[in-house]
């Protein structure tokens, strides 16, 4: 199967998701072409990273997956190809794989260098799309680019843990379509750390000290349901990822709000979890 996925921050009000689904058709009439998210924020790494890193395992081994966010060529950021987890990777070189591959060493990585034939100023719909096409005709990396052994990381998306060992701190990678807060820290390290311990999770002027599995273990079904008052309750889970989710019983962000808006926590915004 031809399946080519794109991930990008260019929205659909514009022409340019039409645009490289066309140029993919011309150059691969039976590509299938699935959209994983159009709505990434402007030039977000650490959204792409997390919305991309929770779906592309579920796209059979072998798909190629286009990412196009923050993908001009410049002066500090370069193009690169590679295959990680059986999955191959067409995106700009600005850290945005940091997060998949902190699971999974690439087995190959490539630098792009068919900008020479080729002139552009939207790279995805002519560098990026011509790339996945090769990948996908069974065309080798080394064609289209020159080996480099690494790629460049970026640090925000990952949590830092102190000297002690008694303290993670974290932050707000995501902000899902209900408004809830995803964090950094995921349930591995966290459990690595914690070791069984007790926390307080600081975020922002909210504290947490029980972190769930799912979204309705806040609720004593015990109780009848006339009697139940849970909409609107703060809580934290651990997401379907894996990740430390801080989120809003039955969240609306047209009615109760969501735990972004009630919480006034954002973006980038600090959280830290300390053990005793």
């Amino acid at each position: 199967m031809s399946l080519i996925t794109l991930t990008t921050d260019f929205g659909l009000k514009d022409h340019f998701v039409g645009t490289i689904k066309g140029a993919i058709y011309s150059e691969l009439p039976e590509a299938t072409i699935v959209d994983i998210s159009h709505d990434i924020s402007p030039f977000n790494i650490a959204e792409t990273a997390y919305v991309l890193k929770n779906a592309y395992k579920s796209f059979p081994e072998g798909s190629v997956h286009i990412i196009g966010v923050d993908s001009e060529i410049n002066e500090e950021t370069n193009h690169i190809a590679l295959k990680l987890d059986n999955h191959y990777f067409v995106c700009p070189n600005n850290g945005v794989i940091s997060m998949i591959a902190s699971e999974f060493k690439p087995e190959k990585i490539v630098e792009i260098n068919i900008h020479d034939r080729i002139e552009s100023s939207f790279p995805v719909l002519d560098v990026f799309v011509k790339v996945a096409c090769h990948i996908k005709r069974g065309g080798l990396l080394d064609v289209i680019g020159k080996e480099i052994a690494d790629f460049k990381k970026i640090t925000d998306i990952h949590p830092v843990i102190s000297s002690d060992n008694n303290k993670i701190t974290g932050s707000v990678i995501y902000i899902d379509n209900y408004g809830n807060i995803i964090t950094n820290i995921n349930k591995k390290l966290f459990n690595q750390v914690g070791k069984g311990r007790s926390f307080e999770m600081l975020a922002g002027r909210y504290s947490f000290n029980k972190i769930y599995e799912k979204y309705s273990d806040i609720v004593d079904f015990s109780i009848p349901p006339e009697e139940r008052h849970y909409d609107g309750n703060k809580l934290s889970i651990f997401n379907s990822a894996g990740f430390i989710e801080i989120a809003i019983y039955r969240s609306n962000m047209q009615t109760v709000g969501g735990a972004s808006s009630l919480l006034g926590l954002k973006y980038r915004d600090q959280l830290t979890i300390t053990f005793s």
